[in-house]
């Protein structure tokens, strides 16, 4: 085996969300030694759906759940991966079998040890549909075994050789083998025990989490600012959905730190010496509008060329974020250095002329007493579905903005519906719906096959229905080779086909986070190379 070892290194209302506070301390000004102690409150954007981290999809959130639950490698800024539960890792030349060496004395804050065989039943229950559903496909699909050779050693068996299986094993989350026999399994709560620093002990609906140290944490990444237990003593996120109310529950004291600080409030705390104010862009896929391909009038070509021709996203950028966001172009973040591709930069963008004669040479060529194009009497109509569960950082106001440009440079009627979870995934069931906004912080790839595989195979996240068999040979040739120049060659193939030939969809912005923290905070940050909002390990407090 070829053996790739890890350097061993408020009184406020509800919301939606977050994604963990830890890691090395990015906050400015930190001064003298860090203290143990106190309590820290976080005003935060949004509430988990669930607590349960395996089935928790949304980015933000983690933030909180990375306080509990953690994986078997920590990643560094560039990419890499040092020690966290495992020790180290090997992957056979083949590429076919990956092996962990877990580290020694680890427990679950229920008591129970981490072996093996916990690993390796986290991985063999999440294959099963019944408990994960979706997310029992993607990177999963490629998983033929997983196996305890002792208590100390994991391995791992696939199918065909993946390169983005590292990526997706090192970051998933382990919980206590005690866990998948509890009522609250799949909800999330106290009952279901992690080895974190700190331990979920209250779970308001609406209002709040709350968790307190974890007295016998002493098996943190080797790239954390310390060892051993949390600074802290006792932490709370209380949602609080509104970015307004965020700011002045900071301003006025009632929380000790905010994320998702909205670009009109951005200047309240940047050089202002009573706050610290940090912003990271994140890594994985744009916020991108995904024109339904298979459904409506965005099934013809031209017109979602048309609806991407409509749009200044510039201009719409600039007007709502007030200069604090930054354009996303193609199907990765512009942070990843492996795959980011700059070339498609330019490449579309806002063009009223070419929107109008294309709608007409696709035959919407009338227009009614609104205004809007009109075909054999039907209004040019696509449906914008957002789910409720993941409108944060203004976009419904920047919803609003594209809608507008849309019917002013082109007549056509983006309707944007917000909807619930339940009403989410029957649309997307029934396929019955003209366009879906979503944005994606996986890495390694993974973000790229959810969205641009077929959605009936692993494309979890194919909002746009794209189909092209060109799609997934691209996306099949990336995954078989280890060579990252290779693999970035056939993203850059793909997103020029998807976004450029095709117009699938219309990336927005690179989705960033913001953390706003009063002086006495230290140690709040982002997680390296996911960019997120690390959990609370790595803080502390100094009230003078």
């Amino acid at each position: 085996m070829r053996t790739r070892r890890l350097a061993t290194a408020l009184l406020l209302a509800t919301a939606l969300l977050a994604t963990a506070c830890g890691g090395s301390d990015t906050t400015a000004g930190t001064s003298a030694q860090p203290k143990s102690g106190g309590s820290l409150t976080w005003g935060v954007e949004t509430e988990p759906t669930t607590l349960n981290p395996h089935l928790n999809g949304q980015s933000n959130t983690r933030m909180m759940l990375r306080n509990t639950y953690e994986t078997l490698l920590a990643r560094t800024q560039d990419g890499g991966y040092v020690p966290w539960l495992a020790t180290g890792h090997e992957v056979s030349p083949d590429g076919l079998t990956y092996t962990f060496t877990l580290r020694d004395g680890v427990k679950f804050t229920d008591g129970n040890p981490l072996t093996a065989a916990a690993v390796a039943r986290n991985f063999t229950t999440m294959q099963d549909v019944a408990y994960s559903g979706g997310f029992s496909s993607g990177p999963l699909s490629n998983l033929g075994g997983v196996s305890a050779r002792d208590e100390r050693t994991v391995v791992f068996t696939l199918k065909n050789p993946y390169a983005p299986f590292l990526d997706f094993a090192s970051g998933f989350d382990i919980i206590s083998p005690a866990a998948f026999d509890k009522p609250q399994l799949k909800a999330g709560g106290p009952e279901i025990a992690g080895t974190g620093p700190f331990i979920l002990d209250r779970y308001v609906k609406g209002q709040e989490l709350h968790f307190k140290k974890n007295p016998d944490y002493n098996w943190a990444p080797q790239n954390a600012a310390h060892q051993g237990p949390a600074y802290l003593d006792e932490l709370t996120y209380r949602f609080l959905p509104e970015s307004s109310v965020r700011t002045g529950a900071l301003t006025s004291g009632q929380v000790d730190l905010i994320e998702g600080v909205s670009g009109n409030d951005a200047s309240l705390f940047e050089g202002d010496s009573d706050y610290t104010y940090q912003r990271s862009l994140n890594n994985g896929s744009p916020y991108t509008l995904y024109w339904n391909a298979t459904f409506g009038p965005a099934t013809d070509e031209k017109v979602r060329k048309a609806l991407n021709n409509s749009v200044d996203v510039d201009a719409v950028l600039k007007s709502i974020y007030r200069g604090q966001r930054t354009r996303g172009w193609g199907i990765a973040s512009s942070v990843d250095a492996l795959f980011y591709d700059k070339s498609i930069e330019g490449a579309y963008g806002p063009n009223k002329d070419s929107a109008n004669r294309l709608l007409d040479e696709a035959g919407w060529t009338a227009k009614d007493s609104d205004g809007f194009r009109t075909k054999n009497g039907q209004r040019l109509t696509i449906e914008l579905v957002q789910a409720q569960s993941t409108v944060r950082d203004q976009r419904e106001v920047l919803l609003q903005a594209v809608q507008a440009q849309a019917k002013q440079n082109a007549g056509i009627d983006l309707k944007v519906s917000y909807v619930d979870l339940g009403t989410y995934a029957e649309l997307r069931k029934n396929n019955t719906f003209g366009s879906i906004a979503n944005s994606d912080t996986l890495t390694g790839g993974i973000d790229i096959e959810n969205h641009w595989y077929p959605s009936t195979s692993k494309g979890t996240l194919n909002y746009s229905r794209a189909g092209d068999p060109e799609l997934s040979g691209w996306l099949q040739a990336a995954a078989a080779t280890i060579d990252n120049r290779e693999r970035a060659k056939q993203y850059a193939q793909l997103q020029r086909f998807a976004l450029v030939d095709k117009a699938y969809g219309l990336p927005l912005y690179i989705p960033e986070n913001q953390i706003a923290a009063a002086a006495h905070v230290h140690g709040a940050g982002f997680r390296p190379y996911k960019q997120l909002p690390e959990n609370s390990y790595d803080i502390w407090i100094d009230r003078g």
